[in-house]
């Protein structure tokens, strides 16, 4: 029996992962397909072949999305988003909505900021108790001035669905930054901490003995 069971479970860890990926993979391409839709009717593949093909609306997807940047990276692209924006900007709650999600992609995306770049651990929701959380923030503004130590703002995700969570504004001196990649921590938490990211203590020791040696020097 012990060893009926060790198949179940390594067949197991083998069909469902993969059974997964394909479910996800499937919906977002068919949820892309869609985007066929927004061709002429005499210009969709059913009507130019007789049948449809899955896939073709990722390709489309992905055309729609470089053409769109190449015109808005350019002087006359920029005046026409400053324009598109500023009629946003007139309709009271498409403003709120389009600038809220426009801020936080431009945060995630941006290469110079620091949201979520770096992992860590905090102790929460009590002393004694640790969890991972990532920074999403160190300016916090008003909040700074009512505090006396410097506060950071992190994002304490939930499990196992990483994209809901709490906001918490924190001083730094009661994080500790782990090595880990966002990435890694993510998969940390979806596993509900079951897969844990491999870590070399030896090298990490090193790089930190490096980091301070150069910064003595400096």
């Amino acid at each position: 029996m012990g060893t009926l069971k060790r198949y179940l479970i390594a067949g197991i860890l083998i069909w469902v992962p993969l059974g997964v990926t394909f479910f996800v993979i499937k919906f977002l391409i068919n949820l892309m397909d869609r985007t066929l839709l927004l061709l002429p009717a005499k210009y969709q593949p059913e009507t130019l072949f007789g049948f449809s093909i899955p896939g073709l609306g990722v390709v489309l997807s992905i055309v729609v999305v470089l053409v769109t940047g190449m015109i808005a990276a350019n002087l006359f692209g920029r005046q026409l988003v400053a324009i598109w924006e500023s009629l946003l900007n007139r309709i009271p709650l498409v403003r709120s909505i389009y600038t809220g999600v426009k801020q936080v992609i431009e945060t995630l995306f941006s290469t110079t900021g620091d949201s979520f770049r770096q992992v860590l651990l905090i102790q929460y929701p009590r002393l004694g108790i640790y969890t991972i959380a990532f920074q999403t923030n160190t300016t916090v503004g008003e909040v700074q001035s009512k505090m006396d130590d410097e506060v950071i703002t992190v994002f304490v995700p939930t499990t196992p669905n990483p994209t809901s969570g709490f906001i918490l504004m924190i001083p730094r001196k009661d994080v500790m930054e782990l090595d880990m990649s966002v990435d890694e921590g993510l998969k940390m938490i979806i596993s509900l901490g079951v897969v844990v990211p491999k870590w070399d203590k030896v090298g990490a020791e090193a790089l930190i003995d490096a980091t301070r040696a150069r910064k003595g020097g400096d």
